[in-house]
């Protein structure tokens, strides 16, 4: 059991830290986080449905 949280505790060890360095920066990911939400927000905007053109 102690070498399975070892090598769990290693495992998230190594992906924090290349997920951090893929941003380069905390500034870099902090940029990252802002440009996700705003595409959620984006994403959650009702959109105006076109309506057709009747009697023509």
């Amino acid at each position: 059991m102690r070498k399975f949280i070892t090598l769990l505790s290693l495992t998230a060890s190594i992906i924090s830290g290349l997920s951090i360095s893929g941003c380069n920066t905390m500034r870099g990911f902090g940029k990252d986080v802002e440009r996700g939400g705003e595409r959620v927000q984006d994403a959650a905007k009702p959109k105006p449905e076109s309506t057709p053109q009747q009697g023509k």
